[in-house]
């Protein structure tokens, strides 16, 4: 990825600065990515009732919800550096909250609503760095090899619950919430490293004129709507396969092998986007990777010898692993420079609605059906989302 700034600007500096950004995402994921099933295995220690495991996977997106859009403006006016400073900040603190003070519910909610606003910020921050950074040409190859590095977080962060005590039902919890304290502190080294190369300036008149522009987009309320039910999809695989392992007598150190593998197979599907999009086209893509999720996530629902489970998480992941960086790329493209933190945060509005509203809603289905009548609602609603995709246009 070479850095663009109106100009082309080559050798170490742009290198150095792809490294950290990619550094940065990589850590910011392994948080999120060890503390959310971290937070799971500690309300099932605490006798959580199931109905409440969705709620409490909602307050990860319940603040973030109102502070979306002003993290947009605060990347445009104040820049990504401090936008990802402050959110590496937050991360932090929410280990060290979950650490302190997660032997109760409310505390365990606490440190999700604090993790849950240091994540938007870095993410934030993240994407319009890229954005800003990348050539037009080059926006889906940039955005895929971004999304590869927080699949690689993703991957990492479950495999600390394996180090943790895999081969027992419920991890040692305490240990988990120290180690993301440690990565946090490196995650805020990392992002006081950061340079950004400046950006043009935009005019008041551009500025306004782009924000009233953004909402207009052709495709954008699909595209939106796809992006936050496949990212509700990764949040509910997150919260609901420890269920479905405890339900089933499948080990935390399967179930973290499963939530690594669906990591890597989202890995995979992101580095090779570029090549993917020149193939088959933005709109094809999304249709059959959401269609593949849709698929994959309805027969995890079945009982299933672990081989096969395992197979199906693996195509689960190919398939969630396309739809986010595909909507940035998209926004990207149809965005000016300077409004390009808003536009992020304008998609992660609906992401963070759709964290809200479709894990809360599933927490009801547990009650009475379980984790596997869960995996059949967020199937449908991914084959929903799928329909959506044939009336979105992903092209520049």
């Amino acid at each position: 990825m070479t850095v663009h700034t109106g100009r082309t600007v080559t050798g170490t500096p742009g290198r150095r600065l792809l490294v950290l950004l990619l550094a940065h995402s990589v850590l910011a994921q392994m948080v999120t990515f060890v503390l959310r099933p971290a937070v799971t295995y500690r309300a099932i220690e605490l006798d959580v009732p199931g109905g409440w495991l969705g709620a409490l996977a909602a307050s990860f997106a319940l603040v973030p919800l109102l502070l979306a859009a002003p993290s947009g403006q605060a990347t445009d006016r104040f820049g990504e550096r401090r936008v990802m400073i402050a959110g590496a900040l937050l991360m932090t603190a929410s280990a060290a909250v979950l650490t302190f003070a997660g032997s109760t519910t409310a505390g365990l909610a606490a440190g999700v609503v604090v993790l849950g606003t240091g994540h938007l910020f870095c993410v934030v921050g993240q994407q319009a760095a890229v954005a800003n950074a990348a050539p037009p040409d080059r926006f889906d190859a940039a955005f895929g090899y971004y999304t590869f590095a927080a699949s690689l977080g993703q991957a990492l962060g479950p495999g600390l619950i394996i180090l943790a005590g895999g081969g027992q039902a419920v991890p040692a919890t305490g240990a988990l919430f120290a180690s993301a304290i440690g990565i946090g502190l490196v995650l805020t080294l990392c992002a006081l490293f950061l340079r950004m190369p400046p950006r043009p300036a935009e005019s008041r008149e551009q500025e306004t004129g782009g924000i009233r522009g953004l909402v207009r987009l052709p495709g954008l309320p699909q595209a939106l709507l796809v992006s936050c039910v496949v990212l509700a999809a990764v949040d509910i695989t997150l919260v609901y396969l420890p269920v479905l392992g405890t339900d089933r007598a499948l080990s935390a150190g399967f179930i973290g092998l499963l939530l690594t593998l669906r990591a890597v197979a989202s890995m995979t599907s992101r580095l090779f986007l570029g090549k993917l999009v020149t193939s088959l086209g933005r709109r094809r893509l999304m249709i059959g990777t959401t269609v593949l999720s849709a698929l994959s996530m309805a027969a995890l629902a079945l009982p299933l010898p672990p081989a096969a489970t395992a197979c199906l998480v693996v195509a689960l992941g190919l398939g969630l692993g396309v739809g986010q960086p595909l909507t940035m790329a998209w926004l990207a493209t149809s965005t000016p420079p300077g409004l390009r933190g808003r536009a992020m945060s304008l998609r992660l509005t609906g992401n963070r609605l759709g964290q809200v509203v479709i894990p809360s809603a599933v927490g009801a289905i547990a009650v009475s059906a379980g984790a596997a009548g869960v995996l059949c609602a967020t199937a449908a609603a991914l084959a929903a989302a799928a329909a959506l995709a044939r009336r979105a246009s992903y092209s520049a």
